[in-house]
């Protein structure tokens, strides 16, 4: 069942929404591989070093591009998310622009009381901000939406990364679901 947002779409945007849909999983070869990228990942954010969670981050997007055979994105770790009535934003992807790669930006601090992210939920906004990147590169899609199937291909890549125990107490829900579905 499409998002409220779809009525909205021209009959254009429909079709990609609807191949975007259609996509529910992303198979990742041997995620096991990185999970001791994830692992060193988890490290640098417990320890709150912005310039260290940064380096862990592209050392596990590197992989995980490589691993996709899609091309390399750029990440940018900062600070405290910034807010407004909308909500906090938790992760931002820009595409490719002229010489500039496309970017990842993330924020490891809450906006209200600066506390560091929850690792599961730093971890989901960057796989969901790497779905965006393989809408455009992998899937080819020429826009890339918020579907249901976007979630569901998050959700593949989390699941294969996180082993069994770490990953029991996970509910599969998405990193930006209580905000309304558009498009980023």
């Amino acid at each position: 069942m499409p998002f409220g947002y779809y009525a909205r779409l021209s009959k254009r945007q429909r079709a990609i929404y609807d191949k975007s849909d259609g996509v529910t999983e992303v198979r990742l070869p041997e995620a096991e591989s990185l999970r001791p990228v994830v692992a060193a990942l988890a490290e640098a954010l417990a320890r709150e070093e912005r310039a260290e969670t940064q380096l862990a981050c592209q050392r596990f997007l590197d992989g995980l591009t490589q691993a996709l055979g899609v091309g390399p994105v750029r990440v940018e770790v900062l600070a405290a998310r910034p807010h407004a009535h909308w909500g906090e934003l938790h992760g931002l992807y820009t595409e490719a622009r002229g010489a500039r790669p496309p970017k990842i930006t993330l924020w490891m601090r809450t906006a209200r009381q600066r506390r560091v992210v929850a690792f599961r939920t730093f971890l989901r906004t960057l796989l969901h901000e790497l779905c965006h990147h393989l809408d455009y590169q992998r899937f080819r899609l020429p826009d890339s939406f918020h579907t249901e199937g976007f979630y569901k291909r998050e959700s593949s890549l989390f699941h294969q990364l996180m082993s069994d125990t770490e990953d029991s107490h996970d509910d599969g829900s998405g990193t930006d679901r209580a905000a309304a579905p558009d498009r980023r």
